[in-house]
C-alpha cells in the first residue's frame, strides 16, 4: 500500500484513489468479491527472489491481502499467505462460523515487516447484530520456493487472542453466563480482577447451568482442546446469569492484583487454612495461562518446611536441637552451597531453617535411611499430587521419588520438585494447622465432587514446632523485612530457585498471618516475592 494512496467503496467495487491521506479502508459487504489480489505466477525460468522483502513489498502484499478478506474472497486472500491450507478454512469461518456481515480494516504504516490494523465490524446472527472492535497485526515474509512477499500465516492474524487450533463462533453460548460473587456477596469481574478471566470462563462452563442461568447469543473462541472454556469476545444478546458463589475475597484478590503487577512475571496465591477456602489467585501477566494455579516451578527453600516436618517426624532433629549448618556440603559427589557460603556455628534446627541454611538439611539425608521419604511427606501430610478438585483446573505438585544428589537436591526445593503458588499457600496451611484441607474455589456442594484427603495430619507437637520456626523465620530470619508490616500471628519462609534459560532466579516467598496462607513466585530474583504476599496477608487477614 503506497503512502498516500486511499481505498475507498464505490457502489461495492474496491477503487484506489492517489492522493488521499493515510491508509485506507476495506470493506466486507454481502456476498463474496473478486478480492483484487490475485496469486500470481512464477515462470519456470524466472529467477525466484531472495532476501528481506522490501517496504513496497510489504505495502502492496498486505494491500491485497487485506482487500481479499475484507470483500469476502477467502479463496484469494488464503493463496496470499505461506500457510493457504490452515488460512482457506478461517478465512471463511471469519463469515460462516463468526457470523461476521460488514468489517471495516484500517491498516496503520508498516513497521518493518509489521503492518497493525484495526477492524471495525458488524457480527449478526438471528436477527440479532452488534458492531465489533478490535486490532491486530500481520507480518509479510518472502515465500520459501516462489519468493514472493506474502503474509506469514497465524490465526492472530484474524484475530488476536486466537491459538493454533481454535476458532471463532458465533451462536447461542454453549453454556449461560454466570454472576461470580465472593464469599461475601460482593461481585467479581475479569474487567474488574483481569486474573480471574480464565477461573471465571471456567466457572461458567461447568457450572453456568447448575447455577439456574440460561444462554445468550454470543461471539467466542473456541479451543482446540474441548475441556477448555471458550473466551467470550461479543454479547449479541444477553441470557439470564446463574449466581455462582465463590470462596475469593474481593479486597484480598484486588489487593493481589495490584501487588503482582509490579512485576514482569508474579503470580500468588491466599488459601484459608481452616477450612482450604482459596481468597485470591493473581498472575501477572493476568491474561493467559494461570501460573498461580497451574505453574511447575522448583519452589527453592520454601519446600524446607516439608522437609522440617519429615525430619521431625522421623525423631532425626527437632527445632531446638543443635545442627550443623557448614558453608557447604556434598551427597554423592554433588556439592550444595548456602548462599555466599555462610556458615552458622553452634546453631539449631530453627536457626537454619530461620536463616535458609541448604547445608544443615543435606547433612541429615543420609539419616534418614529412606529416599521415598520427602515424596512420602509431601504426598501423605501435605496432600501434593493428590486429584486436586478445587472447582477449576490446577497442578497439584509433584515431589517424585529419586536417589542420590538428585534426592538431597529435593530436601532444598531443587532438582525435580514442582510447585505452584497454590501448592506452596496449601502447604503453609497445612503447616499452620497441622491437616491437610484441599483448596476449593466454590463448595463441592454445588455439584457434588470428591475432595481428597491427605492419609494423615501432623502429630501436634510437629505442628507447633513447625509453625514456629515460621514465626522466627518472620521475626528475626530472612523474612523479617517483608514481614514488618503485616500484623496478628504471622510466619514466612523464603525461597529462591534457578530455571534454566532465565537471568535471574525466581523469587519464592510464603507465610501466614492468623487464619490466612499466602504464597508467591517473581521472576525477579532476590527477595521480590516477599511483599507481594505481605500485601495480600494485610488486606485478607
Amino acid at each position: 500500500m503506497r503512502s498516500g494512496a486511499k481505498v475507498a467503496i464505490v457502489g461495492g467495487v474496491f477503487v484506489v484513489v492517489v492522493g488521499g491521506v493515510g491508509y485506507g479502508a476495506y470493506n466486507i459487504l454481502g456476498g463474496g468479491g473478486s478480492g483484487g489480489g490475485g496469486t500470481g505466477t512464477t515462470s519456470a525460468s524466472a529467477e525466484v527472489k531472495t532476501g528481506p522483502v522490501t517496504k513496497a513489498e510489504i505495502d502492496d502484499a498486505s494491500k491485497k491481502f487485506l482487500k481479499a478478506w475484507a470483500s469476502g474472497d477467502p479463496d484469494t486472500a488464503s493463496q496470499l499467505t505461506n500457510n493457504a491450507a490452515e488460512a482457506g478454512p478461517a478465512l471463511t469461518g471469519y463469515r460462516e462460523s463468526a457470523h461476521v456481515t460488514k468489517a471495516v480494516i484500517t491498516p496503520g504504516p508498516a513497521v518493518g515487516a509489521k503492518v497493525p490494523y484495526t477492524v471495525n465490524a458488524t457480527v449478526s446472527f438471528q436477527g440479532k447484530s452488534k458492531p465489533w472492535s478490535y486490532s491486530s497485526e500481520l507480518t509479510v515474509v518472502r515465500g520459501l520456493t516462489t519468493g514472493r512477499p506474502l503474509v506469514d500465516w497465524s490465526p492472530t492474524v484474524i484475530h488476536p487472542e486466537l491459538k493454533d487450533g481454535a476458532s471463532l463462533k458465533t451462536g447461542e453460548a454453549s453454556a449461560p453466563s454466570i454472576e461470580a460473587v465472593d464469599h461475601n456477596g460482593k461481585v467479581l469481574t475479569k474487567e474488574k480482577y483481569p486474573s480471574l478471566g480464565s477461573i471465571l470462563d471456567t466457572l461458567r462452563q461447568k457450572y453456568g447451568e447448575k447455577a439456574g442461568g440460561t444462554a445468550g447469543i454470543e461471539t467466542w473462541i473456541e479451543s482446540a482442546d474441548a475441556g477448555s472454556p471458550g473466551k467470550t469476545l461479543l454479547t449479541l444478546a444477553k441470557g439470564r446469569p446463574g449466581k455462582v458463589r465463590t470462596t475469593l475475597d474481593a479486597d484480598a484478590q484486588a489487593a493481589a492484583e495490584t501487588a503482582v503487577k509490579k512485576f514482569s512475571q508474579a503470580s500468588v496465591v491466599a488459601v484459608r487454612p481452616s477450612t482450604g477456602a482459596i481468597r485470591a489467585v493473581a498472575n501477572n501477566p493476568a491474561t493467559g495461562f494461570n501460573t498461580a494455579m497451574q505453574g511447575t516451578q522448583a519452589p527453592g527453600s520454601t519446600m524446607k518446611i516439608v522437609t522440617a516436618a519429615m525430619l521431625i517426624e522421623k525423631g532425626l532433629t527437632s527445632a531446638g536441637q543443635k545442627i550443623e549448618c557448614p558453608p557447604t556440603a556434598t551427597y554423592y559427589s554433588r556439592t550444595f552451597k548456602n548462599l555466599d557460603e555462610f556458615s552458622i556455628p553452634d546453631g539449631t534446627l530453627t536457626t537454619s531453617f530461620a536463616r535458609s541454611c541448604n547445608t544443615a538439611f543435606i547433612k541429615l539425608i543420609d539419616d534418614t535411611k529412606d529416599d521415598a521419604a520427602l515424596p512420602k511427606e509431601a504426598r501423605d501430610v501435605f496432600g501434593i499430587g493428590l486429584d486436586w478438585q478445587t472447582g477449576v483446573v490446577t497442578f497439584d505438585g509433584k515431589v517424585p521419588e529419586e536417589t542420590q544428589g538428585e534426592a538431597a537436591a529435593q530436601y532444598i526445593g531443587q532438582g525435580t520438585v514442582q510447585m505452584n503458588a497454590l501448592n506452596m499457600a496449601s502447604i503453609t496451611a497445612t503447616a499452620r494447622t497441622g491437616t491437610f484441607r484441599q483448596p476449593i474455589i466454590v463448595s463441592p456442594e454445588l455439584d457434588g465432587r470428591p475432595i481428597a484427603t491427605a492419609a494423615r495430619s501432623l502429630p501436634a507437637s510437629v505442628s507447633q514446632q513447625l509453625t514456629n520456626m515460621m514465626r522466627q523465620t518472620a521475626s528475626w530470619g530472612t523474612g523479617r523485612a517483608a514481614m514488618a508490616s503485616v500484623g496478628g500471628d504471622k510466619g514466612a519462609k523464603t525461597g529462591s530457585a534457578e530455571v534454566d534459560g532465565q537471568a535471574t532466579s525466581n523469587s519464592w516467598f510464603t507465610g501466614f498471618s492468623n487464619d490466612l496462607a499466602a504464597a508467591a513466585v517473581v521472576q525477579s530474583g532476590g527477595d521480590a516475592a516477599g511483599p507481594v504476599v505481605a500485601a495480600v496477608l494485610r488486606a485478607g487477614s
